[in-house]
C-alpha cells in the first residue's frame, strides 16, 4: 500500500485509538477461547461483524466489508496488524474495486477490538474505520446492511479482490432475524 501525504499520521491514530479502547475495556469476556486467538466463528457487535474461518477473516463495519488472512503473529498482548482488502461501497450494490487496507486489532478472550485503515486509491485518501468491538458467538447487529453468512460464500462471489461482484450471497439483516 503506497502511503499518501498524512497517511502515516492517520494510520498511527487509528492504531493508537484501537489499542487505547481495548486497553481501557480492562476486561476479559468470560470463559472461552485462549486469550489471544481469533477463534473460528461469528463475532458480532453493533453495526459490525467478523466471520472467521480456518484461513480468512471477513469483516463488516456498517455497509462496508473487507477481508484479511488470519494473522500469523498475535503478540503477547493480543495485538495484530495485517494487510488485506476492503470495499468501502458494498451495499446496496458493490461499487469500485477492493482497496488495500491494514487491519489492526486486539484480541482479549472472546472480545476483539478492530480498526481498519483503507487506502482509497480511487479518492486518493486514507479512510479510517472503527474502532469497533465484536464478541465471539454474538450475532452482528447490522441495521439496514446485510452480512455474509460465511467467508467462503463471499470468496465464491469474488470479493477477495478478483471481482466487483456483489458479495452478499446469503444476506442476513436485522429485519430478517427471528
Amino acid at each position: 500500500m503506497r502511503p499518501r501525504a498524512g497517511a502515516p499520521a492517520i494510520l498511527a491514530l487509528v492504531v493508537g485509538v484501537t489499542l487505547a479502547v481495548a486497553a481501557c475495556s480492562g476486561r476479559s469476556v468470560g470463559p472461552g477461547p485462549s486469550a489471544h486467538v481469533l477463534t473460528v466463528g461469528t463475532w458480532g457487535g453493533e453495526n459490525a461483524g467478523a466471520i472467521v474461518d480456518d484461513t480468512i477473516v471477513h469483516v463488516h463495519i456498517g455497509c462496508t466489508l473487507g477481508n484479511f488472512p488470519l494473522p500469523t503473529v498475535v503478540d503477547d498482548a493480543g495485538r495484530f496488524s495485517v494487510e488485506g482488502s476492503y470495499t468501502l461501497r458494498a451495499y446496496p450494490v458493490a461499487v469500485g474495486p477492493p482497496l488495500p487496507a491494514v487491519f489492526t486489532g486486539v484480541v482479549n478472550g472472546s472480545q476483539l477490538t478492530l480498526s481498519v485503515a483503507v487506502d482509497d486509491t480511487v479518492e486518493k485518501k486514507l479512510v479510517p474505520l472503527g474502532p469497533v468491538t465484536v464478541v465471539l458467538g454474538r450475532e452482528p447487529r447490522m441495521q439496514v446492511c446485510p452480512i455474509c453468512r460465511t467467508p467462503n460464500e463471499a470468496s465464491r462471489m469474488g470479493v477477495w479482490g478478483r471481482s466487483r461482484g456483489h458479495p452478499h450471497h446469503s444476506p442476513l439483516r436485522d429485519d430478517q432475524r427471528e
